[in-house]
């Protein structure tokens, strides 16, 4: 007989899993956070990481995220992983500590009017297509320079790092790299990559982020 899955057991493993991995790359286990992306996760999977100590979670859709979160974000970090439509930046401002999916002039710019608007900003991270896939969303790897110093300066965008998603059929090492060596040259310090099967991979690569939903929540119950 199967034991029922532990997220709280699942999650002490991934730490020490991204500790491990930070230590063999020369790193601080500090410099690296769990971002715990419970997207489409029903609260009953949640509500255990959460108790188990939790405080960084990352959602696709700001309705949904608003929804889930409704009287439970006090002490929390909230990512936005998923893409923005630009009607949607007012209330992703009210939610969102972190967008991480900037990756257009016309999404700059209602960010930009939002948060002069707001009076406040939340941090911003580019997303970046390393596999230039027409079905991802993504700034080309070629375009990528020429856009973060539009963010900064067309648009006094607070930009702090760089995302990305590498496609699921090629090894994610090269695109880590990439990344890696774009923020680099742009000065920025946030890399988020890395997911469930490959984020220590990314640790070795530089990773300040990891993005892991299904090894830390168990596998979604398929729809009906």
């Amino acid at each position: 007989m199967t034991a029922p899955f532990d997220p709280a057991a699942a999650r002490a493993e991934i730490l020490a899993r991204i500790a491990a991995a930070a230590r063999a790359a020369g790193r601080d286990p500090a410099s690296v956070s769990l971002t715990a992306v419970s997207k489409q996760q029903p609260w009953e999977a949640v509500a255990p990481v959460l108790a188990a100590g939790q405080r960084v979670f990352g959602e696709n859709r700001v309705q949904e995220a608003a929804q889930r979160w409704a009287g439970r974000r006090e002490g929390l970090e909230l990512r936005l992983i998923g893409p923005l439509q630009t009607n949607k930046v007012r209330d992703a401002l009210g939610l969102f500590d972190v967008i991480e999916t900037l990756d257009r002039e016309r999404l700059a710019h209602a960010l930009a009017e939002e948060i002069q608007r707001a009076g406040h900003a939340p941090r911003l991270l580019v997303q970046v297509n390393t596999g230039e896939e027409p079905q991802k969303a993504g700034v080309a790897p070629r375009e990528a320079d020429a856009f973060v110093a539009r963010c900064r300066t067309e648009f006094g965008l607070p930009v702090e790092g760089l995302m990305c998603i590498p496609p699921e059929a090629e090894p994610p090492g090269p695109h880590f790299a990439l990344l890696a060596k774009i923020a680099a040259r742009n000065g920025l310090a946030a890399l988020s990559m890395g997911m469930s099967a490959d984020f220590e991979t990314a640790i070795t690569f530089g990773a300040t982020s990891v993005r892991v939903g299904s090894a830390l929540f168990g596998a979604r119950a398929p729809h009906p």
